[in-house]
């Protein structure tokens, strides 16, 4: 387990370290936030720290933190060091930056903080891919808890035929209208406190019995092809870059938790609040993360579970009842489908209120908001149900699902890196441009290759994926230096004008 222990150590003390510079170079003050001077009852409603943290992290933390490195572990122990480290320079920063910007410009939400630094082209071409985002979120939101719930949970079969599934599909899309459309403190500010307490004994639980349990972990300097798994073959045979940064995917970065952040940007009393509410929980998912990969790991060491990427949810009920007995094991899976259905809602509510910001639709109506919501939900049962019928749906729709994720963090990185020129922090712009040109390279070479995109063979894709990746900093370096030079000459000229 010291490969494991080592990642963890990066993990945490990398975000003691990282976090603190991110502050540093944010530089929160006492101004007030939008949650006083904006407050509506609905979604401006002040709220405590301990309290947005934890909605934060429920929003942040799907399937994705649990399927992805139950995926990602077949890559071998490398995954140990990678998440950790992509987590705290990618993943972290990503949100700690996108949730305090549009904290500080008023609550605004990603669309808004996309076009203020881009362009009318980048915002509309955002606010398209972000809305497909959101329905294909709300959707397998919908699928995966159901399934799990269906399957481990009450003993069903969870075939599209069966009226159980879709009684259950049923029940959460009726919560996600709910928490959708009703005022945030009132709702989702009551009901998640229950859901993190099961959240974190599922966590808690699975972490402390890998050691109670001996569970097995190869190490960096281990043969990776042992007896029963062969680590080492899948990772020569699949092109860990980038495959594997796609299926980790929401423990290093996820494009999606921008959307999330900003909806907290709302309930914030203070802005010195953001490195725990942000980028701590950011961390926490990435610690979940490790869990998860170490608890697949070692359930395919002992032979408990083949090692298979399409059995990853089949792996989920393996963990949790082998190391928590099956009382312990059914509440460490209702922690797990907690984590999709608190990120379900808020998807969904964080799409109403983009759309309702981009055509200026009033959200203090109740009728308003339920008209608004009901056009989402009637796209998203039309998804859930092409992918429950057909025999290949979901799979197509994860994928989509997984790339998208990834692309959508691309614009949070080029709208932070043009803040930091327009205030004054260029110095910095290193920050966004590693993880934003990196994974520039990773989603492009990704779809270039994939089947589900362009089909190109390996070679291609790489070289493409690199040329995408120096276009992309170009760019944002060209346009950031010439937005900073535009606001110093219009400030200039506006202190002309006092005088």
């Amino acid at each position: 387990m010291i490969t494991f222990i080592v990642g963890l150590v990066i993990l945490l003390v990398g975000a003691m370290l990282y976090g603190r510079f991110c502050e540093h170079v944010f530089k929160p003050d006492d101004r007030k936030t939008p949650a006083y001077t904006k407050q509506d009852g609905v979604d401006y409603v002040p709220m405590r720290e301990w309290k947005n943290s934890l909605i934060n992290l429920l929003n942040i933390a799907g399937t994705g933190p649990i399927l992805g490195p139950i995926q990602g572990i077949l890559f071998g122990p490398i995954a140990f060091i990678t998440i950790p480290i992509g987590n705290i320079i990618g993943g972290a920063m990503h949100d700690y930056f996108s949730g305090m910007i549009c904290l500080r410009d008023g609550g605004t939400q990603m669309p808004d903080m996309i076009r203020r630094y881009s362009n009318k082209g980048v915002y509309t071409f955002y606010q398209i891919f972000c809305s497909l985002l959101l329905l294909l979120v709300g959707a397998v939101f919908i699928y995966t808890p159901g399934d799990i719930a269906a399957t481990q949970v009450f003993g069903f079969d969870g075939k599209a035929t069966s009226v159980s599934t879709w009684v259950i599909y049923g029940v959460i899309f009726v919560y996600y209208l709910v928490a959708t459309v009703f005022p945030i403190d009132k709702i989702i500010g009551r009901i998640y406190p229950v859901f993190g307490a099961i959240l974190l004994f599922s966590a808690v639980g699975v972490f402390v019995g890998l050691f109670v349990h001996g569970y097995p972990l190869i190490e960096l300097w281990d043969s990776w092809n042992g007896a029963l798994v062969s680590y080492g073959d899948y990772f020569e045979a699949n092109h860990f870059i980038p495959v594997f940064f796609i299926t980790v995917a929401c423990g290093i970065l996820s494009g999606f938790h921008s959307t999330q952040t900003a909806i907290i940007s709302r309930t914030m009393k203070s802005e010195r609040q953001g490195r725990m509410t942000f980028y701590n929980m950011m961390v926490l998912e990435g610690f979940i993360a490790m869990v998860w990969a170490a608890g697949a790991m070692g359930v395919y060491n002992l032979g408990l579970q083949a090692a298979d990427a399409s059995l990853a949810t089949a792996t989920i009920g393996v963990v949790c009842k082998n190391i928590l007995g099956p009382v312990g094991g059914i509440i460490a899976l209702l922690g797990v489908i907690v984590l999709p259905i608190t990120s379900g809602d808020t998807a969904l509510r964080s799409l109403r209120l983009a759309v309702a910001d981009a055509f200026h639709i009033d959200q203090t109506s109740t009728r308003k908001r339920l008209t608004l919501a009901g056009v989402i939900f009637v796209l998203v049962a039309a998804i859930l149900i092409f992918a429950k019928m057909n025999a290949n749906g979901f799979n197509i729709l994860w994928r989509y699902f997984a790339w998208s994720n990834q692309a959508l963090s691309l614009f949070a990185f080029l709208a932070i890196s043009v803040w930091m020129f327009e205030n004054g922090r260029a110095k910095f712009v290193w920050m966004p441009l590693i993880p934003g040109a990196w994974y520039t390279f990773i989603t492009v070479t990704y779809i270039m290759n994939a089947k589900i995109g362009f089909n190109i063979p390996w070679a291609g894709a790489y070289v493409i994926g690199v040329c995408a990746a120096a276009a992309y900093t170009g760019v944002i370096i060209w346009y950031g230096r010439k937005r900073a030079a535009a606001k110093k000459e219009s400030q200039a000229y506006k202190g002309k004008k006092k005088k």
